[in-house]
């Protein structure tokens, strides 16, 4: 990875090191390296030229750690060799005949522990630095998705901007090409991650999926994002910009296409650039209660496509290799809730990601292109009101949408949820599924909620059941799958226990209302971030078209 090269002065130098003197000078002739024939290839065996003060503590941790390493290696070999040499058999020498020494045994635990005293003193200071968060100009929320970072400004003069950062386009379509062009290969982004120079900037690390990982290693930063967690880490750069990182964990097939592009600026540049995007974010605020026509959704449609879906599903909707095709598919074809239900919560255990942080009109959009494009001739419009609905667990019924053009039904007030009734038994939601009734929507994918806390099915959750059992029913080949959803607040292993025992009272329902069991999957427990969406959404089971 590349960025521009900070070569810090002296007293910079001198200023941020935490070491010993013995090894001030270290550093220094570490960048002599970049003037050795062969120039950057021969840099790149060191590490990245540092721009904040951790990064070159980082450095002269590293050198005074090989130096201390080569004389502990060079002192031990040469006593070594030496006594093999002076006290060879053929120059007669008697090997000597004792089996222990107190001072001997005292050397050799004395020595080697001030050694790693001398080493842990400085290591530990550093590592106290790194952790210490506290004081920040400003905090940036940065979120990884599959495969793509998301980044939300928390305070300072830029709280509010939120924005997805991508693999620029062009670098895609040289990779396709192989033909690798310029120090920013597979590193540009089409939005960067901007901040100004001498600010401490804190970091909030999470993921949407799996295990993400930000790392940029010309600030000395690395942390790791994790799905229901926060992480956090943080910099301060001390020279202008642009510099470069990477996912650093495995977290699927386009992980070397996830990169991390921070531009430093000066304190003038970031305030105009702030400037500029909170009247670009106004500029564009959609109103989700705003009723589009079907041309003007597909095409912005292709545009979320091509930026989102397109690396897995392929521009021309075929798919690859595990990678199920859009091009005629089943379920774009089908009732438009199950769809919706796919792009909002994802499939296959993170295999096909959520897609949640994107706007009710760009999912919106998104869908009605898919089912409008290449051979699924659908003639459906998908509405941003249809998706404010969905993300409160109200799909449309079976699946229907407005016509081009006409705005939507209005949605019908929810009826007062009961109190949460004595908990039902299996037997009692299958006597209920099979009355003719049905209160809940036609067509999956169901939303079945509980009480919080709870784990047996009130008379809402029964009403729910009844209409999938009905559903089964007439779709005799239809399989479905439970997933429990639970938040990441508490105890993380009873919220997945409860998330569980949800689901197999879900199928208790089902199996009892006469869906037999092959019919079923039970899938693992899905934790959302605390805080996404209503409270309702941590507390449910959806059964899914399998």
């Amino acid at each position: 990875m590349k960025s521009k090269t900070v070569r810090p002065t002296s007293a910079w130098r001198r200023a941020c090191n935490p070491l010993p003197l013995l090894f001030l000078g270290v550093g220094a002739k570490a960048w002599a390296v970049e003037d050795l024939p062969g120039g950057p290839a021969v840099n790149q065996l060191n590490l990245h030229p540092p721009v904040t003060r951790i990064a070159q503590a980082q450095h002269d941790l590293h050198w005074m750690m090989l130096i201390i390493c080569t004389l502990i290696f060079i002192g031990v070999f040469a006593v070594m060799f030496y006594s093999i040499w002076k006290h060879r058999k053929s120059k007669g020498v008697k090997p000597a005949n004792f089996h222990e020494s107190v001072k001997v045994e005292l050397a050799w635990t004395i020595i080697p522990f001030i050694i790693v005293i001398i080493m842990a003193l400085p290591a530990t200071k550093v590592l106290v630095a790194q952790k210490d968060t506290s004081s920040a100009d400003l905090t940036v929320k940065a979120t990884g998705y599959q495969w793509k970072w998301g980044y939300e400004y928390l305070t300072g003069p830029a709280e509010g901007i939120q924005f997805l950062s991508t693999l620029d386009a062009s670098q895609r379509a040289l990779s396709s090409a192989g033909t690798p062009q310029g120090n920013d290969y597979l590193l540009k982004v089409d939005k960067p991650l901007v901040v100004p120079v001498n600010k401490k900037v804190r970091v909030i690390t999470t993921a949407n999926d799996v295990i993400h990982s930000f790392m940029v290693p010309a600030f000395g930063i690395k942390q790791d994002a994790i799905p229901g967690f926060v992480r956090d880490t943080w910099f301060r750069a001390e020279k202008v910009g642009d510099f470069y990182g990477q996912c650093a964990e495995l977290c699927g097939k386009e992980h070397a296409y996830m990169p991390i592009h921070v531009k430093v600026v000066s304190e003038e540049d970031y305030v105009a650039w702030v400037d500029a995007q909170k009247k670009a974010m106004a500029a564009l605020a959609d109103d989700p209660k705003k009723v589009w026509v079907k041309d003007d959704l597909i095409a912005r449609g292709q545009k979320v496509y091509d930026a989102n879906c397109a690396v897995c599903h392929l521009a021309n909707g075929k798919g690859s290799g595990a990678i199920k095709p859009l091009d005629g598919s089943a379920i774009v074809r089908g009732p438009a809730a199950e769809m919706m239900h796919v792009v909002l919560e994802g499939r296959a255990n993170g295999a096909m990601p959520a897609w949640k942080q994107l706007s009710d009109t760009d999912l919106a959009a998104v869908v009605t292109f898919a089912k409008n494009h290449w051979s699924n001739a659908t003639n459906e419009v998908i509405q941003p009101a249809q998706f404010v609905d969905a993300r409160a667990g109200k799909f449309p019924e079976g699946g229907a949408a407005p016509a081009a053009g006409a705005a939507p039904a209005a949605s019908p007030a929810p009826a007062a949820s009961p109190a949460p009734a004595a908990a039902a038994s299996p037997a009692d939601a299958a006597s209920a599924a099979t009355s003719p009734a049905a209160a809940a929507p036609s067509g999956l994918p169901f939303q079945v909620f509980f009480a919080t806390g709870q784990r047996a099915l009130d008379a809402e959750a029964v009403n729910t059941v009844k209409a999938a059992v009905a559903y089964l029913s007439e779709h005799k080949d239809a399989k479905v799958a439970l997933a429990g959803f639970v938040d990441s607040t508490g105890d993380a292993a009873a919220n997945e226990e409860l998330a569980k025992r949800r689901a197999e009272a879900v199928r208790d329902a089902l199996t009892q209302g006469g869906v037999t069991a092959d019919r079923i999957e039970l899938r693992k427990p899905q934790v959302i971030t605390a805080g996404q969406g209503p409270d309702s959404q941590a507390r449910r089971v959806d059964i899914a078209a399998q």
